[in-house]
């Protein structure tokens, strides 16, 4: 299959300064195409196909970007269309792009917008950072669960435009207070006469807004929901949260995951368009923090220096037996990260997980030691070779244990849980595995 060139193609055409072949490229693809490869550009040659798109598809595309890059096109744009653009964006996306923006964009951007739609975001920014409220959409259309379901679909009709989603409904009562929702499709087919109290979802999953959004995301995903009812502590209803911004959520919390894993920070916008010395400056704190800790390895072998001068073969199998612990180890910190987000552990499983990891460490490390026997035998002798496998068991039994409760612990005291993973995992496994291998040489050996 080729590889996608039309990245390429755009920046040749914004070089070239061809505005009429700039512009047919924009009208044969679609506003994520755009944004894709807006984000690829630098900030200043991306601004030259942005202001060429007409303002339907600008809005469309602006939306795509992601907050680091929206900020780098509205730095660009004249106040007009600067505040135009943020006037006609969604309440929840406007929110969270303020609240991600510097100082200088977020005085802008607040001042020029009108009274109403600066008040509905500054209602979005009073909730705490990462919480549903800054997530959620204000703008739906709310029924009364007495309302016949004629009137339910007429109040749809007068004010579904202005909504960011009507397929899912929230149903309050005189308070305000969420009673369910109802899905329009039910709406549709149900009588006129009937109330819509009748057909409402009265055990529908609902969230406080200062919950943490990303447990919302989950929690929709889990439950297959389109959109997920909001709530204050009243319960009353204040927003939505829907199915994009909860893809989004996920999205951004998986790829901070996988980057915590692999022993960086997360690195915000596009790759491509991310430079050399940010990429470096956030993977080196992890860098350093890991070469100290690996000094532990080195005092270790310090620590056993007369045992490896009276029996020089044991050097042999260092790397091997650090090698094959930090990779179990790092497996089963990768499993109950995973495991951890999607919600199939929790904390009061931890003696379950410790329990069935150790048996799995068990099994490797007997199928692993079977491998090392062979290879030892054929190598240093049988003596040492019986050594080597004993180690190989107990390694794995343990990086297993260590790598499966590290972070379940590191989530009781909360701190994330990929930031104690695969690379502190691994590290930390290295040098209690080597304590590990020469306190069953000295007892095997009597060195």
């Amino acid at each position: 299959m080729a590889e996608d060139d039309s990245g390429a193609e755009l920046t040749e055409l914004v070089e070239s300064n061809d505005l009429t072949g700039i512009r047919l490229w924009l009208a044969e693809h679609q506003p994520y195409e755009i944004a894709d490869e807006l984000e690829r550009m630098s900030s200043h040659i991306a601004l030259v196909p942005f202001r060429l798109l007409d303002k339907d598809r600008e809005l469309e595309v602006f939306e795509e970007l992601d907050p680091v890059h929206q900020q780098e096109i509205l730095l660009g744009l004249r106040d007009a269309a600067f505040h135009e653009l943020l006037e006609s964006m969604d309440p929840d996306d406007r929110a969270r792009l303020i609240g991600e923006a510097p100082a200088k964009i977020a005085t802008r951007a607040l001042a020029g917008l009108s009274p109403a739609q600066r008040k509905m975001t500054a209602a979005l920014l009073g909730y705490p950072e990462g919480s549903v409220g800054r997530y959620m959409t204000p703008e739906t259309v709310v029924l009364h669960r007495d309302l016949t379901v004629g009137r339910a679909l007429e109040v749809v009709r007068a004010k579904g435009a202005d909504a960011e989603t009507v397929y899912t409904l929230p149903v309050v009562d005189d308070g305000r207070r969420l009673a369910g929702t109802v899905q329009l499709s039910d709406l549709v087919v149900s009588d006129d006469d009937g109330l819509v109290k009748d057909i409402v979802d009265v055990l529908v999953p609902r969230v406080s807004a200062t919950e943490p959004a990303e447990e919302a995301a989950r929690l929709m995903q889990q439950a297959n929901m389109v959109a997920l009812p909001v709530v204050d502590s009243e319960e009353r209803f204040v927003g939505l949260l829907t199915f994009d911004d909860a893809l989004e959520l996920i999205e951004a919390a998986d790829s901070e995951d996988i980057a915590r894993q692999s022993g960086a920070s997360p690195v915000a916008g596009h790759y491509v368009a991310a430079g050399v010395v940010r990429l470096a400056r956030a993977r080196s704190v992890w860098l350093l923090l890991l070469i100290v800790a690996a000094t532990l390895t080195v005092n270790v072998m310090q620590g056993f220096e007369a045992t490896l001068e009276q029996v020089t073969a044991l050097a042999l199998f260092v790397p091997m037996l650090t090698g094959t612990g930090g990779n179990v180890g790092s497996q089963s910190a990768t499993a109950i990260v995973r495991a951890l987000a999607v919600g199939e552990v929790r904390l009061r499983d931890l003696p379950r997980v410790a329990w069935k990891e150790s048996r799995v460490g068990i099994l490797l490390g007997l199928m692993l030691a079977g491998i090392a026997m062979v290879i030892g035998t054929a190598l240093v002798g049988t003596l040492i070779a019986v050594v080597v496998a004993a180690s190989v068991i107990a390694i794995c039994t343990w990086a297993a244990v260590i790598g499966s409760t590290m972070p379940l612990l590191a989530r009781r005291v909360g701190v994330d849980p990929a930031v104690v993973s695969a690379p502190l995992v691994s590290t930390l496994v290295d040098a209690t595995g080597l304590l590990i291998y020469f306190t069953i040489a000295r007892l095997i050996l009597g060195v």
